[in-house]
């Protein structure tokens, strides 16, 4: 066996939740390569991660790279654009209600991504290839091959490969899948008006439209429409299509100018049966596939990613098999709750908004009530909207004001 080939931990996809993976598990002591190919730059996709991911990327000591792109995010105003007869009151979240300067930071996924590989640790190789294939789950150790045909082993696979996850399939982990009636449309624009670091979603009949502040005054949109409505937006020119999103959201914003070129994603959301199987373990789009709602798919990887380094690390202090089944089977008790909770309030929102159920429009509005009246249901709410109330990763803890240094 080549030793240079032999490995803990081997992350399979390069993207923010693979290359987090990574770091994390070399941060919890694991001998860790991540496979997957270089990023692509051209991304124009930005990520709101809240304060839990942001302490991760602080004890990952890959904050201080992306503090110049990330923007704030002081305020979540919630608005009922429904048209219905009864309009429920706006709801705003601030994060100094519970202590808090922002809940979190949006960062362009190319920013994020570039820091995530920039940052080193001693016992992390990056192996960039487009493809890495495993090739036998049968053994003490994993094996997996490279395009290039090099074999790596490792005890266990971290699965980052997105939401058709080979490495998924080649563990026989079952999904199950669902589709939705909407397509998202997502673009960068500018506008004359501060946004304050206020993040603005709006709830119409055929999904959320949401302005996520940026750099500077800028922001980025995520704008649910019905697919041939979508498809519509997209092909339209950049003035007329400045002149639409203007009137649904000039009024916050003042005038829209420089608006990039938009990209189209049908909505669709998959659950992994299991979480781990096999001496894999799902993190990231290969373990769940939700709507970009409310903030919470890349939060959940990065959660996914802390809580796989954590159990490993623990397992291979105390002597146990870091990809036995024992931690396969905590890894998915201890991210099961979080990940199910989430998937089930962004479905029960979208849904909510397509039902043409006069009793659930009615149900939502007291719902956003009651948030608007009680500081204590809105602290809840935002304290859980950061952090799991449980099980919380010690990655993702605050830094002791003593100077605890990071884990990486």
């Amino acid at each position: 066996m080549n030793i240079e080939s032999a490995f803990d931990v081997a992350v399979v996809g390069a993207g923010p939740a693979g290359l987090a993976s990574g770091l994390a598990c070399a941060g919890a002591g694991l001998r860790t390569i991540v496979i997957g190919p270089p990023p692509d730059a051209r991304d124009a996709r930005t990520a709101a991660l809240m304060d839990g991911s942001i302490n991760l990327l602080k004890r990952l000591a890959v904050w201080d790279k992306i503090t110049s792109t990330a923007a704030p995010l002081r305020g979540i105003r919630l608005v009922d654009a429904t048209g219905g007869l009864l309009r429920a009151p706006e709801v705003l979240f601030e994060a100094s209600e519970i202590g808090l300067s922002a809940f979190g930071y949006n960062i362009p996924n190319a920013a994020l991504t570039s820091a995530l590989e920039a940052t080193p640790h001693p016992l992390l190789t990056r192996l960039s290839d487009p493809k890495a294939t495993v090739s036998d789950l049968a053994g003490a150790h994993a094996v997996l091959s490279t395009s290039t045909g090099r074999t790596i082993t490792a005890r266990l696979i971290v699965a980052a490969d997105g939401r058709d996850s080979p490495a998924r399939g080649a563990a026989s982990i079952p999904t199950t899948s669902w589709s939705y009636p909407q397509t998202a449309v997502v673009a960068t624009f500018t506008h004359s008006r501060p946004h304050g670091g206020v993040s603005t979603e709006l709830h119409r009949p055929m999904g959320p439209l949401t302005v996520v502040p940026g750099p500077g005054n800028t922001s980025n949109l995520v704008w649910v429409e019905a697919p041939e409505e979508a498809q519509r937006l997209v092909g339209l020119d950049d003035e007329s299509f400045r002149r639409e999103l203007s009137g649904r959201v000039g009024e916050l914003l003042g005038v829209l100018s420089a608006v990039t070129p938009r990209r189209s994603f049908p909505l669709s959301g998959r659950t992994a049966d299991v979480l781990g199987r096999s001496r894999v373990a799902l993190v990231g789009e290969a373990a769940h596939v939700i709507p970009p709602i409310g903030a919470q798919g890349l939060n959940l990887g990065f959660r996914d990613a802390a809580t796989i380094a954590e159990i490993a690390g623990d397992a291979l202090r105390a002597g146990d098999d870091i990809g036995g089944d024992g931690v396969l089977a905590r890894y998915d008790r201890l991210r099961r709750r979080d990940m199910t909770s989430r998937v089930f309030a962004v479905d029960v929102l979208n849904r909510s908004l397509l039902s043409s159920i006069p009793g659930v429009h009615l149900a939502r509005g007291f719902g956003l009530f009651a948030l608007a009246t009680s500081r204590r249901l809105r602290a809840r709410v935002m304290r859980e909207g950061v952090m799991p109330s449980s099980d919380a990763p010690a990655f993702m803890r605050p830094l002791h004001r003593s100077g605890e240094i990071p884990a990486a």
